[in-house]
C-alpha cells in the first residue's frame, strides 16, 4: 500500500508519453484511445493524492513524483496538441510560463522553510484545463474537424451544428477559460510570495 501513490504517479508519466504519441499520430482512432488514457490518468491524479493523505503515505519522493507527473502530464499533452494545430502557441506559452513561475516561487519559499499553499484559482485552473483537454480529445476522437477556434473555423451550418463539432468548439472555449484562470493563478501565487521577498529585503 505504501508505494501505491508513487506507482500511480509513475503510471501517469508513462501514460503521458503514450497519449503524446497518439496525438501526434493525428488519427480519429488514436484520439479515442488517447481520450480513455487521458481520463484514466486524470483520475490517478486525484486518487494518488487521496491515498497519500488518507493513509498518511506522504513522502518526499511521493511529493516529487506527484508534482512532476502533474506538470509533465498537462504541459506535454498541450505541446502535442499545439504540434498538430489544435491549440494556439500563446496558450501553451502562458501555461508553461506559469508553471515555471510557480516552481520558482515554491523553490524560494522552500529555501526559507515556508510553503506557498495552492489557492482557489490554481485548483480551479487545474480542473478546467483537464476538462478542456479531455473534451478536445474526445471531440477529435468522434471525428470533429469543422468547427473550432484553433484553427479559426466558425461556419455554422447543417454540417457543423452537430454534437461532435459543437463539442470541439466547447473544448476550445474551455482552453481559453483555462488560460485566463492560469493567468490569475500565477498572480495569486505571486501575491502569496510577496511576504517572502519582503522578509529577505528586511534581512539585507
Amino acid at each position: 500500500m505504501r508505494n501505491v501513490p508513487n506507482i500511480l504517479s509513475i503510471s501517469r508519466l508513462i501514460s503521458t508519453v503514450i497519449v503524446f504519441i497518439l496525438i501526434l499520430v493525428n488519427q480519429q482512432w488514436a484520439y479515442l484511445v488517447g481520450t480513455v488514457l487521458f481520463a484514466l490518468s486524470a483520475f490517478t491524479d486525484y486518487f494518488d493524492g487521496y491515498l497519500a493523505r488518507r493513509y498518511n503515505l506522504v513522502s518526499s519522493l511521493g511529493v516529487f513524483l506527484d508534482l512532476t507527473a502533474d506538470k509533465v502530464f498537462v504541459v506535454a499533452i498541450l505541446i502535442a496538441l499545439q504540434a498538430v494545430g489544435l491549440v494556439s502557441p500563446w496558450i501553451v506559452f502562458i501555461i508553461v510560463t506559469r508553471e515555471f513561475l510557480v516552481s520558482g516561487l515554491r523553490s524560494v519559499a522552500a529555501a526559507q522553510g515556508k510553503v506557498i499553499p495552492a489557492g482557489k484559482w490554481g485548483k480551479q485552473k487545474t480542473f478546467i484545463t483537464l476538462v478542456a483537454i479531455g473534451v478536445v480529445l474526445l471531440a477529435k476522437g468522434l471525428g470533429a474537424h469543422l468547427l473550432s477556434l484553433f484553427p479559426w473555423m466558425l461556419t455554422f451550418d447543417s454540417q457543423t451544428l452537430v454534437f461532435n463539432e459543437l463539442l470541439l468548439l466547447v473544448g476550445d472555449v474551455l482552453l481559453i477559460l483555462a488560460t485566463i484562470w492560469t493567468i490569475f493563478s500565477g498572480i495569486e501565487y505571486t501575491v502569496g510570495a510577496l511576504p517572502i521577498f519582503r522578509t529577505e529585503a528586511k534581512k539585507d
